[in-house]
């Protein structure tokens, strides 16, 4: 049901499952890359304190594919790239069958940042969502102080011609328990059509 393997033009997107992924390299990033801190400020995990926690985050992505209730990816940039096979971060996309519902989530790496690999890779996953899976809406959000994100999510979700729905109150906890406001977005199979004239061609 979902590719193993995804192509843009300047990515490529694999399975974050454990025997894809060599755990050591992951767990370094995951635990001192530098910017680690910055770039898990606005997520919903920390910096891992130990391999095991990285172990445990792939066996995640392993079960939740198989149980078909979210697809995760890691991301390398692709040849020609700079950084080209280094992993850049990982995505995923939750799904919700019975409301046809996706929500994309993403992390890069502090020096990926800026490149416009988020877009890029957003529309792949559109594509996955409305074309092969044949979901109906594409929610995605950030924390309202996450100006990154911000910028990042209004400029794909204005090209694919979705909208803002607004500040959702108290929907987002942080691994401390603290408990945070999000901003919403959402774009439905519709909108991506006209805004694609038919659709995109990247799976």
């Amino acid at each position: 049901m979902f590719p193993e393997l995804i192509e843009t033009d300047r990515l490529r997107l694999t399975p974050l499952w454990p025997d894809r992924v060599d755990v050591h390299e992951l767990y370094r990033i995951c635990s001192s890359d530098p910017g680690i801190e910055t770039v898990t400020e606005y997520v919903t995990w920390d910096p891992h304190d130990t391999i095991d926690e990285t172990a445990a985050f792939l066996d995640r992505g392993r079960s939740t594919w198989e149980q078909r209730s979210a697809v995760n990816y890691l991301i390398r940039p692709a040849e020609g790239e700079e950084g080209a096979g280094e992993i850049a971060g990982c995505t995923e996309l939750r799904i919700d069958w019975d409301r046809r519902l996706a929500e994309p989530g993403i992390w890069l790496r502090d020096r990926f940042q800026g490149s416009g690999y988020a877009g890029e890779r957003a529309a792949a996953l559109l594509e996955l969502a409305f074309d092969r899976l044949d979901l109906a809406v594409v929610a995605v959000s950030h924390h309202p102080d996450n100006d990154r994100s911000q910028r990042a999510i209004e400029r794909y979700v204005d090209r694919f011609g979705g909208r803002r729905e607004g500040r959702l109150r108290n929907d987002l906890t942080f691994l401390d328990g603290s408990v945070h406001d999000r901003v919403r977005y959402t774009i439905s199979r519709s909108e991506w059509r006209t805004a694609t004239d038919g659709g995109t061609d990247i799976l």
